[in-house]
């Protein structure tokens, strides 16, 4: 069961993060024993598991004024989780997530705007749910089955 939060990212007024440098790392559910044979033994330790986004933001005055004010009334200087749509391979989703430590900016680009940059943590690892591995072949067409349904199905 995940962790929920009733505090939102401010989004009409402040940015998705930029897609340059934007990425995921998630955090290993292994529990590996290195053996006197050199080899290992190596086990699923979690199930759910947190992961990590590099994110960076480009905001006017404005922004950055919101966003600063935002990270320190609202979610306590970083500490508390939040709800955010940030995109991953299964879509533009909502997630709950807070930043591992304070951000860093702003930093003046093009002598306009500001660039702040951060690391988000995930409650959990964006996938499907459970069960959906054992089909990729189901996952690789539903875009297909999406439009058929769709465009066929008779309306109630």
């Amino acid at each position: 069961m995940g962790i929920t939060s009733n505090i939102d990212y401010p989004h009409d007024y402040l940015p998705l993060p930029l897609q340059d440098g934007y990425g995921l790392k998630p955090v290993s559910p292994l529990l590996r024993t290195q053996m006197a044979s050199g080899r290992a033994r190596q086990r699923r330790l979690y199930t759910s598991t947190p992961s990590e986004v590099s994110a960076s933001w480009i905001m006017d005055d404005t922004q950055g004024q919101i966003f600063e004010a935002w990270f320190r009334d609202v979610i306590a200087d970083g500490a508390s989780w939040f709800n955010m749509k940030l995109k991953t391979p299964i879509g533009v989703r909502g997630y709950v997530c807070r930043f591992t430590d304070i951000y860093e900016g702003p930093t003046l680009e093009g002598g306009r705007y500001w660039r702040y940059s951060a690391t988000l943590e995930l409650w959990e690892r964006p996938l499907l749910p459970p069960g959906w591995g054992l089909y990729p072949g189901l996952v690789s067409g539903s875009s297909l089955i999406d439009i058929a349904i769709n465009r066929e199905w008779p309306e109630a």
